[in-house]
């Protein structure tokens, strides 16, 4: 959680991490209650909202909790058996997920610690035992899931929370009818000497407060995080390097024996006995015992597929070392990953893994970083108008929608069909694909290749290129560079078309080292026509070219667009000298928009140097 706030990552991405985590700080209560003897038993649950504690009609328990069997009514026994059987067939995720909520009385009833009243104790299918402490206080008029389970099993629904301006109804029992779920500016009702207060700032405080002087509760920390299960029973995977040895236990692979490789096989159907391909692979499975060199067998199960890709990069610095995984001063050289561009899909899993992986090292000492990526950047989807439907859609392989790359490049060429993907908008964004947009973008690259190969557009190498070519030049060049260096692919290729448009229109000649330095930089966006173009104009390789950086001097702007306003609308624009006072720019600007202010009183006039003038008028 503490290195999140270290990245520079989109914020929705680190959230999602956040929430994942889920910590929360709480309140771990205790109920009461008895087992088959007699004796007292606690029953803790953990809660947020301690205010809520008036209010709490019944507990819930996971059905697999350990001490359901201790406390369900002899009669009960069969059909929690077959409850449980019931849930075995979710998994944890589905239970909590589900939207119909399955419950069972157990017999069973706790005090509340609060009420001092005895309420109904639950199995329920939204709870299980690794979250929490396994046990839920059911609180059916400020949570939505509580109430819907009171209502299904005719549960009390007492109110403990007023929300100003809401008119709660309640039945001939007192059970709330239509409650205001989470409400922030709630007050305690029907709370005891809590009455009044404000249910999730000072009531919350002053509850706890109270329950853990009574001795009845403590303050605890809870994390949603679960335990990662890392077998898997699949052929496909790295192999487990463990030994399993009848005298000696679990015995790890010698180091001198890793990699542990698949076996190749023809077929790696499943068993059909629940066990992994591998268990049914004999002169594999078979093995000796390191420790005791007696009979033993591998470990059958496989790691799952988020394995490897929580740590390939550290691989990349050193593919071919064979004696360690990867060299401490590789590690130092190259590693954290500066940028790393992948799907919002990965948020969670694959990057929280990587995370943890990472931190694992680091902690142990082989790493001397703990974060593997030290930016990231999220690409958005490329969506396509359904044939059918006409819908926008995600282009998937699934859907059967997605555009040939390879016909693309025959009809218009490989760097047409890079910018053009480029250029269809920001990259954080998800756009359409319109084939029609290729078309364009490759009449822009005949249009450069055209005016590049003409003799008459370019200076001979004795002759100096004029102040102004070089000034147009380095001004793109700055904007260029800009632009990529904040991930904005499409407004570079923008930049490049307007120089051009420039060039063009005002037949300007270009010296080769312009020339030069025009390819090298565009080589990032078009590299085959650029490449083609430093071999037929300089008999040139791009990998013996110098990444340009632009002349700040040049690159400096001498003029500015002023944007003229009337009542803060556009209405034009005018290019002026940069640092040019308002008593000049005003008339040129009044005559640029003349028939927008023609029989309009003037109010004021607001004027923003090298930015804006914006005429107020009634």
């Amino acid at each position: 959680l503490d290195g999140l706030d270290t990245l520079d990552w989109p914020e929705k991405v680190k959230l999602m991490q956040r929430n994942w985590i889920g910590k929360s700080e709480g309140l771990r209560i205790l109920f009461k209650t008895k087992d088959h003897d007699g004796n007292e038993v606690d029953l803790p649950a953990y809660t947020t909202r301690a205010d809520t504690i008036f209010g709490v009609s019944f507990l819930v328990i996971a059905p697999e909790h350990l001490i359901v069997d201790s406390i369900i009514a002899p009669d009960k026994k069969q059909e929690v058996e077959e409850f449980r059987a019931l849930m075995n067939t979710m998994t944890p995720m589905e239970r909590m997920m589900s939207k119909d909520k399955i419950g069972l009385f157990t017999g069973a009833y706790a005090l509340n610690p609060a009420t001092k009243e005895s309420i109904p104790i639950y199995l329920a299918n939204y709870v299980v035992a690794d979250y929490g402490t396994g046990i839920v206080m059911g609180v059916p008029c400020d949570d939505e899931r509580d109430y819907d389970f009171a209502k299904k099993y005719k549960l009390q629904i007492p109110q403990v929370i007023e929300v100003p301006g809401a008119e709660i109804k309640t039945d001939a029992h007192g059970n709330v009818i239509n409650p205001v779920f989470h409400s922030d500016d709630g007050i305690l009702i029907n709370s005891g000497p809590f009455d009044g207060l404000k249910a999730a700032t000072e009531g919350l405080k002053k509850v706890t407060d109270y329950l853990v002087e009574q001795g009845v509760a403590a303050r605890m920390t809870s994390y949603k995080l679960r335990d990662w299960i890392f077998s898997r029973q699949r052929y496909w995977g790295e192999p487990i390097p463990v030994i399993h040895c009848p005298k000696d236990g679990v015995v790890p692979v010698p180091e001198d024996q890793l990699p542990v490789k698949l076996p190749n096989v023809e077929k790696y159907e499943p068993t059909g006995t629940g066990e992994s391909p591998l268990a049914a692979i004999t002169d594999w499975v078979n093995v000796k015992c390191p420790i005791c060199g007696g009979p033993a067998k591998r470990e059958t199960n496989t790691m799952p597929q988020w394995a490897g890709s929580c740590w390939y990069f550290l691989r990349y610095p050193n593919p071919d070392l064979h004696d360690a995984a990867f060299s401490p001063e590789a590690m130092r050289y190259w590693l954290p990953v500066d940028l790393y561009v992948g799907g919002i899909e990965h948020a969670i899993l694959h990057l929280l893994y990587a995370r943890f992986y990472v931190k694992v090292l680091h902690d142990a000492g082989y790493l001397a970083f703990d974060e593997p990526f030290t930016h990231l950047f999220n690409q958005g989807m490329v969506l396509k108008h359904s044939e059918k439907s006409g819908a926008v859609e995600k282009m998937s392989k699934s859907k059967g929608n997605v555009v040939g790359p390879d016909d693309m490049v025959l009809k218009y060429g490989s760097d047409a069909l890079r910018l053009y993907m480029l250029f269809m908008g920001p990259p954080e964004l998800d756009c359409v694909w319109q084939d029609n947009g290729l078309e364009g973008m490759k009449r822009f690259l005949n249009r450069l290749w055209d005016y590049l190969v003409n003799p008459e557009n370019l200076w001979d190498e004795q002759i100096q290129e004029k102040e102004a070519v070089s000034k147009r030049f380095h001004k793109f060049l700055k904007q260029y560079q800009n632009r990529l260096d904040h991930f904005k692919p499409n407004t570079a290729i923008s930049t490049a078309m307007e120089w051009l448009n420039d060039v063009t229109a005002k037949e300007m000649k270009l010296g080769p080292e312009t020339v030069e330095k025009f390819l090298t930089a565009f080589s990032v966006l078009a590299p085959f026509m650029t490449s083609e173009l430093l071999n037929v104009l300089f008999c040139k390789k791009l990998n013996d070219c110098v990444w340009p950086v632009f002349d700040p001097v040049l690159a400096h702007e001498d003029e500015v667009t002023i944007v003229i306003q009337v009542n803060g609308k556009l209405r034009g624009n005018i290019v002026v000298s940069r640092g040019t006072d308002q008593p000049e720019v005003e008339p040129k600007a009044r005559e640029a928009i003349i028939k927008w202010l023609d029989g309009k009183e003037m109010v004021r006039t607001i004027f923003v140097k090298d930015r804006l003038i914006n005429f107020v008028v009634k």
